[in-house]
């Protein structure tokens, strides 16, 4: 029986691809490639290696330990997260169609890879990795399309933050303008940073069509065209390299911290969300009323709706990510109800084509988010689950009048747990992916809540007598 690293080499025109890739090496003078990852937080890993030996990495791939799929950290008792130091090591193959020279640097290009288990492991040898969140989110998405005959599509808001920095080099707490949201002008201040961050979001593939200056300061949001799951992923983690190369070229902190200062709103990460049967948006309406969802757009929301509480934990991932949800008066999205354009819910319909999940913010791994709604929305689906009747008041005059609403959860230890306690939402994560999540975000939790901060001085110093 053919592994499933040898069905993947064996993809037809791969190699006819891989030969188009080494003419754009030679015509453009590149040199050196980055094959590359995603971690489980997000961050890009992988190796570099020269461009003379693209056909042997593109056959035969490159092998790195496992833990790297969960950033090689230890725990806090000095364990490394997901795997021991004894486990074999991961092959990562390129996926050859995401072959990209960056245009900072002629000479270097990235491309991003599909992790795989050793040919050589006792357990399913050659088989998908599955802690690779980017590769579990292409399969799910595949099995989504299965059974559905629909695919997801996702446009993202990446909000976040230019800082200054101090004169060590080292990202201050301080923006780089004023917190004048949509102000032409703060926007302007930064336009010599955004023109490079369009040029070479253009150059790697994205569809740059709007932007605007957010509520905090030095807080932008530049968007980019929306399109399939896996595609807009990859172009979130690209962006974010992006803006890191462009940082260091401006003497400026590209900053995706949920909540670095209090006071201001916080850096989300809103994905707007429509569900596609070939190029027919099956989220439009069908009755009379033409803001009301489809029926079976209704029913996504509502799956949605019913795993919240899990989901909320791959979308705000870190500890920080809930300071955003305790700090007041800035439209969190704290409660599980949904409405038309109601900032105050979790969910919006923000156009008649598409919902907007907002209880997600800019430290997201958008793979393990878009999974974690393709499973959500397939439940909804399945079970043919009602959202209710859309929430028009403001959420609080509602709750004030009344209405029963659940928060969401309000801590990443809540989250965790709900996340564990939710079987259907664990399938978002599959095999080894829950045990390396879950093991990292706990522990992080646990670091957190063993912390002894600036806040508990000042508080518990001088607390007695």
């Amino acid at each position: 029986m053919q592994s499933d690293l040898d069905t993947f080499l064996a993809q037809p025109g791969r190699d006819d691809r891989i030969a188009e890739v080494r003419r754009e090496i030679d015509e453009r003078g590149v040199s050196y490639i980055y094959l590359q990852f995603v971690s489980v937080t997000g961050r890009i890993m992988g190796k570099g290696v020269p461009a003379a030996h693209w056909e042997r990495f593109a056959h035969d791939g490159f092998q790195l330990v496992y833990g790297a799929t969960a950033n090689l950290f230890i725990d806090r008792h000095g364990d490394y997260i997901g795997y021991g130091p004894e486990a074999r090591e991961l092959v990562g193959v390129p996926d050859v169609e995401t072959f990209r020279v960056l245009p900072w640097d002629p000479r270097t290009a990235r491309v991003f890879c599909t992790l795989f288990r050793g040919r050589e492991e006792d357990v399913d040898p050659a088989a998908y990795l599955t802690s690779d969140c980017r590769g579990n989110l292409k399969r799910i998405h595949q099995d989504f399309e299965r059974e559905t005959g629909l695919h997801l599509r996702v446009g993202t808001e990446p909000e976040m933050m230019w800082l200054k920095l101090n004169p060590d080099g080292t990202p201050s707490v301080e923006g780089k303008t004023k917190p004048y949201c949509y102000h032409i002008d703060q926007f302007s201040e930064l336009q010599p940073l955004i023109h490079r961050v369009i040029s070479y979001g253009t150059a790697m593939g994205l569809d740059m069509i709007q932007g605007d200056h957010e509520d905090a300061p030095g807080q932008l949001e530049l968007n980019w065209q929306f399109d399939r799951a896996e595609h807009t992923a990859d172009r979130l983690t690209t962006y974010r390299q992006i803006c890191k190369q462009v940082g260091r070229e401006f003497n400026a902190f590209p900053c995706f911290m949920p909540k670095p200062f209090t006071g201001v709103s916080a850096n989300g990460c809103h994905h707007n969300i429509s569900l596609w049967e070939g190029e027919t948006n099956a989220f439009l309406p069908d009755g009379d009323n033409p803001r009301m969802p489809s029926k079976l757009g209704l029913t996504a929301i509502g799956g949605v709706l019913a795993h919240l509480d899990a989901l909320t934990c791959l979308t705000a991932p870190t500890v920080n990510s809930y300071r955003r949800l305790w700090d007041t008066g800035f439209w969190a999205p704290l409660f599980a109800d949904w409405g038309f354009q109601n900032r105050t819910t979790a969910l919006r319909v923000s156009a008649p084509g598409r919902f907007e999940y907002r209880s997600v913010d800019s430290s997201v791994n958008p793979y393990l988010s878009m999974a974690g709604l393709l499973v959500a929305m397939g439940d909804g689906i399945r079970r043919n689950l009602d959202p209710g009747p859309p929430e028009e008041r403001n959420i609080y005059e509602a709750i004030s009048a009344g209405k029963e609403v659940r928060r969401i959860p309000m801590t990443l230890g809540d989250a965790l747990a709900a996340l564990r306690d939710d079987e259907v939402m664990r399938t978002a994560l599959p095999g080894e992916m829950f045990t390396v999540f879950e093991h990292y975000k706990r522990d992080e939790w646990e670091r957190f809540c063993a912390a002894v901060t600036d806040w508990d001085v000042k508080e518990y110093l001088d607390v007695l007598p």
